[in-house]
């Protein structure tokens, strides 16, 4: 067995890697590369160098693809499977039921987006110019989606011959897995853990990352691995204290959040805290249709929430029941939000604030200095959520220089991903302390991290860069 690395490969998306095994060919992940657009002269927004690789051929011929896992539906994991599809792959995908259902939402957003943003390109076309085409259309989403077939934590099944598949539950986001891989070659058993993304412990809603007993080769996200996150009592004092001060200062709250998951977590936070955090003083907005459509699927798997997200969903208003919660659905309820200068609590997409509702959002407010923007993940490099993070004292939204005079802050207890003692400490349970592969991360966070595996584990660690092959 050897696996071969395509993508999050010392960065953190495009979530791709290709095992070679029993004859075989197994795809882990096809994530789309995400970054801020920055413009090219001949396009109104233009053409990122994430757009360009996404629409890049493949590394390897689709057609050969024997079979793809998807470890969970965020888009930078799972975002160009519909492409894949398109381009020749003909196999099964097996994912968990819960990223089954996430993903023909997610997926179908992606689809929706690749069109407009064509439609608008094409507006402004030059005599002789090649006209946009997305990468990918709802019929395209639709044909990947029928390829899906559920695997449930826990129920080992055989994807290949000779090839067995085990998920596990991450604690990252609903359905998310780590994925096992064992396989029997020439009378010798070898086995491949892919952690997908680990969640941290004591998150809410979710279950705490699984244990893994054994592996010959563990390939390892490493997102924050130089980093130690805020504990769960610190995050919940600091979101306290950030409300206190926007009630004070009258400005409005605009909290960029991911669809799946963030958004989830901070709705059952407002359950959780609504009366301590004083939330009736403000109007709540979701403006995000996915982060609706996410939510209610998550009412859909309560079977793989935590004891505590349990109770809270049986004894509490449950999120989308907030008395003060607005969902806006479409486009007029969400400029209508931008009239609104004092007491809101915005909650919009995207999450790295590469496109969506919430640029406009940001539009209206990050020059007010009574405002405050609150980030709750991971800005990866290049995107306008890691320029405003990284002290920028003026941006560029929709043509307009915008001067950043908001209150800017970085919840970092929030993070959907496990931290560098996170890491550490499940890949520690394993036994024997296998060689491990570090993905899905930045230098220097994975550097750190591999450290800090060398030095408590003993651990033989490879830092893989696209194309690099390794023996399982």
């Amino acid at each position: 067995m050897e696996i071969v690395f395509h993508g999050a490969a010392g960065e953190v998306t495009g979530s791709c890697h290709l095992v070679e095994v029993a004859g075989k060919r197994v795809l882990l992940d096809c994530g789309m590369v995400q970054g801020e657009r920055q413009g090219r002269p001949n396009r109104p927004q233009g053409e990122s160098k994430a757009d360009e690789r996404n629409a890049d051929d493949f590394p390897f011929e689709p057609a050969s693809i024997d079979v793809l896992v998807l470890s969970h539906a965020h888009i930078d994991h799972s975002g160009r499977v519909p492409l894949l599809a398109k381009r020749g792959f003909a196999g099964p995908i097996f994912t968990h039921p819960a990223t089954i259902d996430l993903a023909s939402i997610m997926l179908g957003d992606s689809a929706h987006i690749a069109q407009m943003e064509a439609e608008q390109d094409n507006r402004h076309l030059q005599p002789g110019q090649k006209p946009s085409v997305p990468l990918y259309t709802q019929d395209d989403v639709d044909a990947a989606m029928q390829r899906m077939r559920p695997v449930e934590y826990d129920a080992p099944s055989d994807i290949l011959p000779g090839v067995r598949l085990t998920l596990r539950d991450a604690g990252h986001i609903l359905g998310s897995a780590i994925v096992e891989i064992e396989a029997t070659e020439n009378a010798i058993s070898r086995k491949l853990v892919f952690s997908g993304d680990l969640g941290p412990d004591h998150t809410p809603i979710l279950c705490d990352p699984a244990p893994v007993p054994a592996a010959d080769l563990v390939v390892m996200e490493s997102t924050y691995g130089d980093r130690l996150h805020k504990s769960h009592q610190d995050t919940i004092a600091e979101l306290a204290s950030i409300f206190a001060a926007a009630h004070r200062d009258g400005g409005n709250v605009v909290i960029p959040a991911f669809a799946v998951g963030r958004t989830q977590e901070l709705l059952y936070f407002f359950a959780e805290h609504f009366d301590a955090w004083n939330l009736g003083a403000f109007t709540l907005f979701l403006d995000s249709p996915m982060a609706i459509r996410v939510t209610a699927a998550y009412d859909r798997h309560e079977n793989l929430f935590d004891e505590a997200a349990r109770k809270l969903w049986a004894t509490r208003p449950q999120p989308l029941r907030l008395p003060n919660l607005t969902l806006a659905e479409d486009g007029a309820a969400s400029r209508a939000i931008n009239a609104i200068h004092d007491h809101a609590v915005i909650i919009a997409g995207s999450g790295m604030c590469t496109g969506g509702r919430i640029r406009h959002h940001l539009r209206h407010n990050l020059a007010n200095p009574s405002a405050h923007v609150v980030f709750v993940g991971y800005q990866a490099a290049g995107t306008l959520g890691r320029i405003i993070v990284d002290g920028a004292k003026r941006v560029r939204l929709f043509g307009d220089d915008i001067p950043v005079r908001a209150q800017v802050h970085t919840v970092g207890g929030l993070s959907a991903h496990a931290d560098k003692d996170g890491l550490s400490a499940w890949y520690g349970k394993i036994a024997g302390h296998p060689p491990v592969c570090l993905v899905h991360g930045e230098d220097p966070g994975r550097s750190t991290l591999a450290g800090e595996l060398k030095s408590r584990w003993g651990s033989r660690v490879t830092l893989p860069m696209p194309d690099t092959r390794v023996a399982v």
